[in-house]
C-alpha cells in the first residue's frame, strides 16, 4: 500500500496563512525572550567573560562532557527499550488495571530528583555512589516520558495497516517493522530527544546516587558556583551545556521532521490482548511498574517508621506543626499554594506550547527553528532560570520578586515544551486529505480545521495539561528561588525538612514526599478518567 512520504509541514491547511503562523509563534517567541533568553544573558554576564578559555582548554572540563553525553546516551537507550514495550501495551490494548498502570509509569517523572534520589539510596545501598545507580534512576524518571510521548501517537495509528500485513504472512515483528515502527518514528525521536535533555541535565539524581569522582556537567556546575566560587568557570560551563543541548535538539528536531509522514488517525484503535504476544507484553510492562514502584515503597516504609514500630506520628506532624517558627508551614497551606501554582502554570503551558505546536506543525519555513528554540528551557537547569529571573528583576524594567505569578511563570517555562513534544507529533500526523474531504462535504476552512486537526489537538491538550500541571507539582528548581518563604510549595517544603536533622524531620519528608506522590498521581488519574474511552494513549 502506497503512502505519502513528504513532511506534513510541507501542505499546512489553506486558511493558516503565513501571518496566522506568525501571531501563534508571537507568544512562545516572547516567552523565550523574556523569561529565558534575558535571565540566561544575566546569569552568564556576571563571570563569563574571563572563564570560558579557561574552561575550554581544561581536560576536566571535556572528560565531564564526556561522561555526561554517555550516560545520557546510555539513560536514553535504556529508556526506551524499557518504555516502548509499555507505550504499546497502554496505548493499544484494553486491560483491567490500564489506568492505574499508566499512573504508576508516569508519575515518577513529576518527582522531585533528590527525593527519588534518597530513595534510590535506600533501596539499593549496594549500588550507591555508582553509574549504574544512575542509570537505574533515570530509567525511572523517563520510562513515563516515552509512554506518553510515544503512546500519543501509537493509539491513534489505524491497525488495519498492520492487520493487512498479517493477513500477507507476516509476523508479528515483521509487520511491526515494516508498517508500525515508520509512522512511529517521528515520536520515537521526540521521545529521544526529552529523554536526553533530561538526563544531560540531571543534578539531584547524579549528586544523591551518583560517584563524586565522576561528575556530570550540572554537578560541575554547582561545585564551582557553590563550593569553590568559580562564578566565571560555572558561567562558561553552563554555556558550553547550552551549546551542547541546542545542537542535540536542532539534530532531533530536524530528524523528526524528515521523518514525519502523512498517516491515518483513528479516535478508537484499542482491543483487548487476546494474542499470546500481546498477553506476555501486558505481563512485562506490570512487572516493569511493580519494579517502577519500588522506590516508592521504600518512601512508604519510611514514611510509617516511627522509631522502632509503626504510626502515623510523621503525617500528624505534617498537619499540626509543632516548631513554632516562621519556616513551619502546615501542609494543607503548602497544598493550597502548591494547586493553585499548578493550575496557573497549566493553562499558560497550554496556551504558549499548544500555539508553539501549531506554528511548528503549520510552518512553510522556520519551523525546525522555532521547535529547537522552544525546546531550550529543557537544556538549561532550572536552578538557573530561577536565579536568572531574580537577577533581572533586580537590574530589570520590571521586579517579579514577591509578586505571586513568579512561580507560576517558572513553572510555565518547565512545563511548555513538553506540552509542544506531545501535541506536536500528533498534528504533524494529521493526513490533509481529511480537510478537503471535509470541504467537499460543505465544510468551511476553519470548520474542516476543527473537524479535523482541531479534534486531534483538543485530545492532545488533555494529555498535555495533565502532564504540564503533575510537573508543575512537583517542580523544585526555579520555584526554590521564586517561591516566598512564608508560602512555600510542597516540594519547597520537602526540602526544607530534609535540610533539618534529627528522625522525626526525615520521617516527616518521607511522609510528605509520600502525599506529593499521591497528589501527582490523582493528577495523572484524572486526565486518563477525563480522556474519553477508547482514545488510546491521548
Amino acid at each position: 500500500m502506497d503512502r505519502p512520504r513528504a513532511p506534513l509541514t510541507a501542505r499546512p491547511p489553506a486558511e493558516i496563512s503565513t501571518r496566522a503562523v506568525a501571531w501563534l509563534a508571537a507568544g512562545p517567541v516572547a516567552m523565550l525572550a523574556v523569561f529565558v533568553a534575558a535571565p540566561l544573558v544575566a546569569v552568564f554576564s556576571q563571570g563569563l567573560a574571563g572563564g570560558l578559555a579557561a574552561v575550554l582548554v581544561d581536560p576536566v572540563t571535556w572528560r565531564v562532557l564526556g561522561y555526561t553525553a554517555a550516560q545520557a546516551a546510555a539513560s536514553t537507550v535504556l529508556a526506551l527499550l524499557a518504555g516502548l514495550p509499555a507505550a504499546y501495551v497502554v496505548s493499544r490494548l484494553a486491560f483491567p488495571g490500564r489506568q492505574v498502570l499508566v499512573v504508576a509509569l508516569v508519575v515518577p517523572f513529576v518527582l522531585p530528583t533528590v527525593v527519588v534520589g534518597l530513595a534510590f539510596r535506600a533501596l539499593l545501598p549496594g549500588l550507591a555512589g555508582t553509574t549504574a545507580a544512575v542509570l537505574l534512576a533515570h530509567v525511572f524518571f523517563n520510562i513515563g516520558v516515552v509512554v506518553r510521548v510515544v503512546g500519543g501517537l501509537w493509539g491513534h495509528l489505524d491497525p488495519r495497516a498492520g492487520r493487512v500485513a498479517a493477513t500477507l504472512g507476516a509476523r508479528p515483528w515483521q509487520a511491526f517493522r515494516a508498517v508500525t515502527w515508520p509512522l512511529l518514528r517521528p515520536a520515537v525521536a521526540a521521545a529521544a530527544a526529552l529523554v536526553f535533555v533530561f538526563t544531560f541535565t540531571s543534578f539531584g539524581v547524579v549528586l544523591v546516587v551518583g560517584d563524586p569522582a565522576q561528575p556530570t556537567l550540572e554537578v560541575e556546575i554547582y561545585r564551582r558556583a557553590i563550593q569553590l566560587f568559580d562564578l566565571p568557570g560555572a558561567a562558561a560551563l553552563g554555556l558550553l551545556q547550552l551549546v551542547a543541548i541546542a545542537a542535540a535538539l536542532a539534530v532531533a528536531a530536524r530528524l523528526q521532521r524528515r521523518l514525519g509522514t502523512v498517516q491515518p488517525l483513528r479516535p478508537d484503535a484499542m482491543s483487548r490482548p487476546r494474542v499470546r504476544h500481546d498477553r506476555a507484553l501486558v505481563a512485562l510492562v506490570a512487572a516493569e511498574a511493580l519494579l517502577v514502584l519500588a522506590p516508592l515503597a521504600a518512601l512508604a516504609v519510611r514514611s510509617l517508621r516511627v522509631g522502632g514500630g509503626w504510626g502515623l506520628e510523621w503525617y500528624r506532624l505534617l498537619w499540626n506543626p509543632q516548631g513554632g517558627t516562621t519556616r513551619d508551614v502546615a501542609l494543607a497551606d503548602s497544598l493550597r499554594v502548591s494547586v493553585t501554582y499548578a493550575v496557573v502554570a497549566t493553562v499558560l503551558a497550554l496556551v504558549l506550547g499548544g500555539s508553539a505546536a501549531c506554528a511548528i506543525a503549520y510552518a512553510r519555513r522556520g519551523g525546525d527553528a522555532l521547535d529547537t528554540a522552544v525546546a531550550l528551557p529543557l537544556g538549561v537547569s532550572a536552578v538557573t532560570l530561577g536565579l536568572g529571573l531574580l537577577l533581572v528583576s533586580v537590574s530589570g524594567p520590571v521586579d517579579i520578586r514577591g509578586a505571586w505569578i513568579a512561580v507560576p511563570l517558572g513553572q510555565a517555562l518547565v512545563a511548555t515544551p513538553l506540552v509542544v513534544r506531545t501535541v506536536l507529533p500528533v498534528l504533524r500526523a494529521v493526513d490533509p486529505r481529511l480537510r478537503e474531504v471535509a470541504a467537499t462535504l460543505g465544510a468551511g476552512p476553519w470548520r474542516a480545521w476543527a473537524a479535523v486537526d482541531g479534534a486531534q489537538l483538543s485530545r492532545a491538550a488533555a494529555v498535555a495539561a495533565g502532564l504540564a500541571c503533575a510537573v508543575s507539582l512537583g517542580e523544585f528548581g526555579a520555584t526554590a528561588f521564586l517561591a516566598r518563604a512564608d508560602s512555600p510549595t510542597v516540594p519547597v517544603l520537602l526540602v526544607r525538612l530534609l535540610g533539618r536533622p534529627g528522625e522525626a524531620n526525615a520521617g516527616q519528608a518521607a511522609a510528605l514526599a509520600m502525599v506529593l506522590v499521591l497528589l501527582t498521581a490523582a493528577v495523572v488519574l484524572a486526565t486518563e478518567r477525563w480522556r474519553a474511552p477508547g482514545t488510546g494513549a491521548l
